[in-house]
């Protein structure tokens, strides 16, 4: 490569003798950038969904390749965020697909100083007996002057910034309906 072929690729050159005189088209693209694509471009369909992480409701757009979710961005369509999303909202993708993201139960005993694994299916028969025992334990039928209160006061509720809208509601539906009356979200506090 000579000179006046290395002084034709800089892009300074190019703009000034060039018709590309502010230097925002042909005279600022290198063969690097001609090759650059978007990371969104191979994806096999978009959904749009909403950010898990506060009561905002940004909008945004998740990518998906074969039935994985390869990237996640603010939805411009969206009037609440624009297109926009905070640092939190900007890593769901991490939350999604992480490596540290556990998918496994963990359990630690009382007084335990070691977590073990557990299935599913035996941390939901302990929970829903805790859940049980705690209602009956904490239950009020009434008050000291006789009103009706059909209540516990076993057990409270505090949902997470994790959680998304849908689940939160369900949240509040079931602890109402177990008589639960302490019932808040992370959001809100």
């Amino acid at each position: 490569m000579g000179i006046g072929d290395w002084v034709s690729s800089w892009p300074v050159y190019r703009q000034l003798t060039g018709a590309d005189r502010t230097g925002r088209g042909a005279a600022a693209r290198s063969a690097r950038t001609e090759r650059l694509r978007p990371r969104v471009a191979d994806a096999d369909k978009v959904v749009k969904s909403i950010c898990p992480y506060c009561a905002v409701g940004c909008g945004q757009n998740v990518y998906v390749r074969d039935g994985k979710v390869t990237q996640v961005e603010g939805d411009p369509d969206s009037p609440i965020s624009r297109g926009r999303l905070c640092p939190k909202g900007s890593a769901t993708l991490q939350l999604t697909t992480g490596p540290n993201r556990l998918d496994t139960v963990l359990y630690r005993r009382p007084h335990g100083t070691e977590w073990e694994h557990l299935d599913l299916d035996t941390a939901m028969d302990m929970i829903a007996d805790r859940v049980i025992a705690a209602r009956l334990t904490g239950w009020e039928w009434e008050d000291d002057q006789g009103r009706p209160l059909r209540r516990t006061m076993g057990f409270a509720s505090l949902g997470g910034a994790t959680l998304d809208n849908e689940e939160n509601y369900l949240f509040k539906k079931l602890f109402t309906a177990l008589g639960a009356i302490q019932i808040e979200n992370q959001a809100r506090i």
